[in-house]
C-alpha cells in the first residue's frame, strides 16, 4: 500500500480517530504529567526557601521560560510526531530558540564575570543532582505521554519517543524550578537541558518498542 493511501485510510477508514482524538490524548497525558512532577517536586522537595525573592528577578524568569518554552512547542511536535505524514517545520527552531537564548545569557555572564567565578556559575551548589531530579521528575510525563502515543498512529518511533521524552523532560523541569535555587544562566543552560536531554534519549531508545503497531 502506497503511503498516501495509508495515511487516507487511517484518517477515513473504520478506525478512524475523531478529529481531536490525537490532542485530547496527549493533553490528558502532559496534564497528568504536569500535576504528578508538581505534586512530587512540592511534596517530596519542598518549595525554594528564596522563590518569593527569586521571583521578583528576571533570571528566575529565564529559568522558567526555558522549560515553559519547550513544554509548548514540544507538545505540538508530539502532537505531529503521533500522526503520519504531518510535517515538524518550523517546529525544530522555535525549540531551540529558548536554548539558544539561555546560552546566550550565559556566555554573556561567564565573560562578565571574574575568572575565579566562572566556574561556580556553571556548576552552582546542586550540578550533581539537578540533571537527575528533572529526569526522575519527568517519569510520570514519560509513561504518561508514551501510552497516549502508543494509542495513535506514530510512523517515525525514535523520532516520536525522543520528542515525548523531550516533553516530559521540560515538564520535570519546570516542575524543578519550584525547588531550585539555582538562578545562574551557565547553570540552567548546561544541567537543566542535560537534565530534560536524559528522558528524550530513554523516549528516543524506547520508541520503537513501545510505540509500534
Amino acid at each position: 500500500m502506497r503511503t498516501d493511501a495509508f495515511i487516507a485510510l487511517l484518517a477515513t477508514g473504520e478506525h478512524a480517530f475523531p478529529p481531536n482524538e490525537t490532542r485530547r490524548r496527549l493533553a490528558v497525558a502532559l496534564g497528568v504529567g504536569l500535576l504528578a512532577a508538581l505534586a512530587a517536586s512540592v511534596s517530596l522537595l519542598g518549595l525554594s526557601a528564596s522563590l518569593a525573592r527569586d521571583a521578583q528577578l528576571p533570571l528566575f524568569w529565564a529559568k522558567v521560560s526555558l522549560p515553559l518554552l519547550l513544554v509548548m512547542t514540544g507538545f505540538l511536535a508530539t502532537l505531529r510526531l503521533s500522526r503520519p505524514g504531518a510535517r515538524l517545520a518550523p517546529l525544530p527552531l522555535a525549540m531551540a530558540a529558548p536554548v539558544a537564548f539561555i546560552w546566550g545569557l550565559a556566555g554573556q555572564q561567564i565573560l562578565t564575570a571574574e575568572a575565579g567565578q566562572r566556574l561556580l556559575l556553571v556548576l552552582g551548589n546542586t550540578w550533581l543532582v539537578c540533571p537527575w531530579i528533572i529526569a526522575l521528575l519527568s517519569l510520570p510525563a514519560l509513561c504518561a505521554l508514551l501510552w497516549a502515543m502508543k494509542g495513535l498512529a506514530p510512523t517515525r518511533l525514535r523520532l516520536a519517543g525522543g520528542a515525548a521524552g523531550l516533553l516530559a523532560g521540560a515538564i520535570g523541569a519546570l516542575a524543578y524550578t519550584l525547588h531550585c535555587p539555582e538562578l545562574a544562566a551557565p547553570f540552567i543552560g548546561t544541567w537543566y537541558v542535560l537534565g530534560m536531554l536524559i528522558p528524550a534519549t530513554v523516549g528516543a531508545l524506547l520508541g520503537p518498542r513501545l510505540l509500534a503497531w
